[in-house]
């Protein structure tokens, strides 16, 4: 399964995810582009996009897209707060099935 970590995202939290082919928004030369434009070429090449971004489902018309958005809600975007969110997003990818449709999953921090 291949992860699209947003540009928010600390390229470290990839370490959680050993299992997977992770990329970062910055490797894939992505950086700046706009989120609708971003999620087509997303879902182009990648099975989940995962973000801190809150505001994305009421910006995007997220249905369209044909790839799972996973949102972090952590009381900031750096590792030390992402980090204890990694054992419940392996549980869902592991348990999940996409179904090559858009599926908003978050995942908020105690």
């Amino acid at each position: 399964m291949k992860l699209l970590f947003d540009e928010c995202i600390d390229r470290k939290f990839s370490r959680e995810f050993v299992d997977y082919e992770v990329k970062t928004v910055p490797q894939m030369g992505w950086a700046g582009v706009k989120n609708g434009e971003l999620l087509a070429l997303a879902e182009a090449e990648f099975d989940v996009f995962i973000t801190v971004d809150r505001n994305l489902s009421f910006q995007q018309n997220l249905p369209q897209f044909n790839i799972a958005v996973i949102v972090l809600q952590a009381p900031s975007n750096r590792l030390a707060d992402l980090k204890p969110l990694a054992p419940e997003v392996l549980a869902i990818l592991c348990n999940a099935c996409f179904c090559n449709s858009c599926n908003i999953i978050s995942i908020l921090s105690l």
